[in-house]
């Protein structure tokens, strides 16, 4: 893994303003507009008018299949046109960043004709729905990195400012050798067995399930403050609920569809694996959208020879950290109220105690990524990166499918 990069002053005025007048544009183009859009026009929105970017962003044009809708996603949320046609998008001489943020399936036909057009490229997570996938993706922004074009994977939570933070700390040596690593994410919205059967439930569309959705970015962030990529994995995975009743939508493309109605979940509900980072620490992670009662429940813990750092998603302006040189008299978990002006990205928003929320990561991650154009740098997280968690998903299922017969314990 890189050095973490330390996020660079804002505005400096500790409150928001707009952008400074004549600066160079950078015109955006978005296909979707559902969850995942609505989160990154907000961070394309607001990132220009809080930091002192050297390119304003434009939000240019979104597209989606459904006129209708799209054009009400444009004014919605400020975009200036709308195209029904991603092709149409990518053609046109207005655009020069094409932000993904549609089912995996189609992540890879639309990166590669936007890296081939010239654009710059986000595309959110999993970078792709395969390994194969991924590594045309990569090999094409390597190719396109060479004609000045940069493409970046969309892992919001690297843009909280406490797990930036915590990053620092790690890399500054405040933790030691690392020992272990435990992170799990924890959703319920899948409790429910007369759940539609949405595209997140079917493999052709999602490529998997809690896995891609939710184990994708605690990979990620796991590896991020680690400073090390994983580099082996033994897991098992399960899916709870078989069929689902079927959406109003068409049903073309289903593998199967019953008589009553159903059809076949095809995607994993919870996956539960470990890892081994190269330095010998040890790693755990649970994913699944099967926890009664947690909406978005992330947290991710490091322990170190020398301490130890922990971030919960549910309390995102705080990290938690033990100094394991103090005197056990006093020693202990301390939390660290992360809204300092000398805390990462927090020099151009309120003042000290003044929270943020999970909007602003993709106010972030817009940020970081013009800083990127405008310096000709690579960005993190690449597409490399990307196709590196593509990679340790792909050697979680194998490992599951492996470990689908279990030693029986002795009574």
């Amino acid at each position: 893994m890189g050095q973490p990069q330390q996020p660079e002053a804002g505005s400096g005025t500790g409150m928001p303003g707009p952008g400074t007048p004549g600066k160079p544009s950078l015109r955006v183009g978005m296909v979707g507009y559902a969850f995942m859009g609505a989160a990154h026009s907000q961070g394309w929105r607001t990132a220009g008018r809080v930091f002192d970017l050297t390119r304003t962003p434009v939000l240019a044009a979104i597209c989606g299949r459904d006129a209708t809708a799209v054009q009400a996603a444009a004014e919605r949320h400020g975009w200036e046109s709308a195209e029904t046609d991603w092709r149409a998008l990518i053609a046109r001489d207005d655009i020069d960043l094409v932000d993904i943020c549609t089912p995996g399936d189609s992540h890879a036909e639309i990166a590669l004709a936007a890296l081939a057009a010239g654009k710059h490229v986000l595309c959110e997570k999993p970078l792709a729905n395969t390994v194969e996938e991924a590594e045309a993706m990569t090999t094409a922004a390597e190719e396109a990195y060479g004609r000045g074009q940069l493409a970046m994977v969309g892992f919001n939570y690297r843009r909280v400012p406490a797990t930036a933070l915590a990053r620092n700390m790690v890399a500054e040596g405040r933790l030691g050798t690392l020992r272990h690593v435990r992170v799990t994410y924890l959703q319920d919205w899948l409790v429910d067995p007369e759940f539609p059967l949405t595209w997140r439930l079917r493999k052709e569309l999602a490529g998997s399930g809690s896995l891609g959705d939710l184990g994708a970015h605690i990979i990620d962030l796991a590896q991020y403050l680690a400073g090390e990529q994983l580099v082996g994995v033994s897991a098992l995975m399960e899916t709870f609920v078989k069929e689902r009743p079927l959406p109003g939508g068409p049903t073309s493309g289903l593998s199967a569809v019953s008589a009553n109605g159903t059809g076949q979940v095809t995607v994993d509900d919870a996956a539960v694996f470990t890892g081994r980072f190269p330095s010998g620490a040890l790693a755990s992670f649970e994913a699944t959208r099967y926890a009664t009662g947690r909406k978005n429940a992330l947290r991710i813990e490091l322990n170190g020879e020398l301490g130890s750092i922990a971030f919960d998603l549910e309390r995102l302006n705080e990290l938690s950290y033990h100094d394991g040189r103090e005197p056990g008299a006093h020693a202990g978990f301390r939390r660290i109220l992360v809204t300092e002006p000398d805390h990462p990205y927090l020099d151009a928003w309120w003042p000290p105690g003044h929270g943020l929320g999970y909007e602003h990561t993709f106010v972030h991650q817009a940020r970081d990524l013009v800083h990127a154009i405008a310096e000709g740098r690579q960005p993190e997280p690449s597409f490399a990166d990307g196709l590196q968690v593509q990679r340790v998903l792909a050697a979680v299922e194998e490992s599951a499918e492996k470990n689908s017969v279990y030693t029986p314990i002795a009574v």
